[in-house]
Order: structure tokens, then C-alpha cells, then sequence
């Protein structure tokens, strides 16, 4: 069981600002141009007064990286990503960011054994008020794993 010992081990939190051409540059990515993520007008009228950031925008925060846990640069599959939201993430604020290794298991499959890695992440407020959290699921492959044990 490989990856079991970081169970529970986190990062350091890291300071990300929800940059306006990000934004953009996002939504024009995922082809959701919709005016609440692109247009200044649009988002000072809003409620929140403000250009909200697309819901899966948090993929390309930093979260930090967690001592020791080194992850093969081959060999591994974005299996499963959720997103919790207590509020929407607003163009211009700084959301700190860090991730924690919930579980790790394997399972048998039709290529052989599979590694499940299960990683939570979070965004706060700087009053240290949650406003996502995100899980992961990261499938590392029998090949990996063969060359990561020898």
C-alpha cells in the first residue's frame, strides 16, 4: 500500500489571486464565455457585485505539494473531481489554498492491481472562511506502481 502513509498529511497553505485575465482566459478555455466571468459591467451589476470565476476555475490554483508524496509523472488517470461551493470564488480576491490525502486503496482490475489516491482540497477566504473544497480521485496504474517499488 504505497501511497497509505500520507494518509492525513496536508500542505502549506498558498496565497492564489483570482487574477481578471485568468478569468477569462479560463472561461474562453473551458467555451463558456457567459458575461458573469468576462463582463465588467455584467458583474457590478450582479449581486455580487462583482465577475465570478467558473465553478471548476480552482483546477489551476496552487495548492502547495505535501512532503514526500511524489507522484509519478506517467501512468496515472484524473479518475474523479468534485466541488463543494459555500459561496462563489470573485475576480480579484485571494483564496488560500492547500490540499490533504484523505484515503488510499487498491483494487483489481482487468490490467491489474490499480492504486486509488483520494485528495481533498481547499480554498479560504483570508478571514480563514471556506469557500470550496474539492475531492480527487488520481488512479495510478500496475506499471507505476511496479516502477515506483522496483
Amino acid at each position: 500500500m504505497l501511497f497509505r502513509q500520507f494518509i492525513g498529511k496536508r500542505s502549506k497553505k498558498v496565497t492564489n489571486i483570482v487574477e481578471r485575465g485568468a478569468v477569462k482566459k479560463f472561461a474562453e478555455a473551458i467555451g463558456d464565455l457567459h458575461a458573469i466571468y468576462v463582463d465588467e459591467e455584467t458583474g457590478r451589476r450582479s449581486r455580487y457585485q462583482n465577475n465570478l470565476a467558473p465553478p471548476t476555475f480552482p483546477r489551476v490554483f496552487d495548492y502547495g505539494s505535501i512532503d514526500g508524496l511524489d507522484l509519478p509523472s506517467k501512468g496515472l488517470i484524473h479518475g474523479e473531481q468534485t466541488y463543494h461551493y459555500e459561496r462563489p470564488i470573485l475576480v480579484g480576491e485571494e483564496i488560500l489554498c492547500y490540499s490533504e490525502v484523505k484515503d488510499y486503496f487498491e483494487k483489481k482490475g482487468t490490467q491489474g492491481e490499480m492504486g486509488f489516491l483520494v485528495i481533498q482540497s481547499y480554498g479560504e477566504d483570508r478571514d480563514g472562511k471556506t469557500v470550496f473544497t474539492s475531492t480527487q480521485t488520481v488512479i495510478i496504474t500496475e506499471v507505476v506502481r511496479k516502477v515506483l517499488t522496483g
